[in-house]
């Protein structure tokens, strides 16, 4: 793996476990201390707007839990990241692509995590897809110096691609 590589995983990873911990970790720790004082829900709606989303708002403690299982997914992960485990790669992207298709209906929180979770996805698929082992650049399609031709296979395949010179009929 290319130094370039590792340092885009790890800065992914690091983006992870801050959002991980930070962001979502720390409104578990708050849900767990509005309940151990018995602090009901209603008292919180009447003060403040945390969603955009009504539905979400009326939910707020259900919210809370649930940002724990999303900070656990997303802590294991980074650190699956951090590892160099192929897992934790898997993870990562589809934490970071829940989050930027959910965002929208979490609203305004939901900004600081499309920002931490799209930037993260860029330096994943960047890291992953961007070079070859050898350093080249992986395109989608690779130049050639000729033309291609391309001859139907038998009994009803694709067929295949090949070099060919501009005049040949295929």
């Amino acid at each position: 793996m290319h130094r370039t590589q590792r340092l885009q995983y790890r800065w992914a990873a690091g983006l992870l476990l801050a959002q991980g911990v930070l962001m979502e970790g720390l409104v578990v720790v708050g849900l767990i201390v509005l309940v151990a004082l018995d602090v009901p829900q209603s008292l919180i709606l009447e003060r403040a707007d945390v969603f955009a989303l009504n539905y979400l708002q009326e939910n707020l403690y259900l919210m809370m839990a649930m940002s724990g299982l999303f900070a656990a997914l997303r802590v294991v992960g980074a650190i699956g990241l951090l590892r160099n485990r192929l897992w934790g790669l898997g993870l990562s992207i589809i934490n970071c692509v829940v989050t930027l298709v959910l965002m929208v209906f979490m609203l305004p929180a939901g900004l600081a995590d499309g920002v931490l979770s799209g930037t993260a996805l860029v330096l994943l698929l960047f890291a992953w897809l961007g070079r070859s082992p050898d350093g080249q650049l992986r395109l989608l399609v690779q130049p050639s110096s000729g033309h291609l031709s391309v001859r139907p296979g038998s009994n009803g395949s694709m067929g295949s691609v090949t070099p060919g010179s501009p005049n040949e009929s295929g």
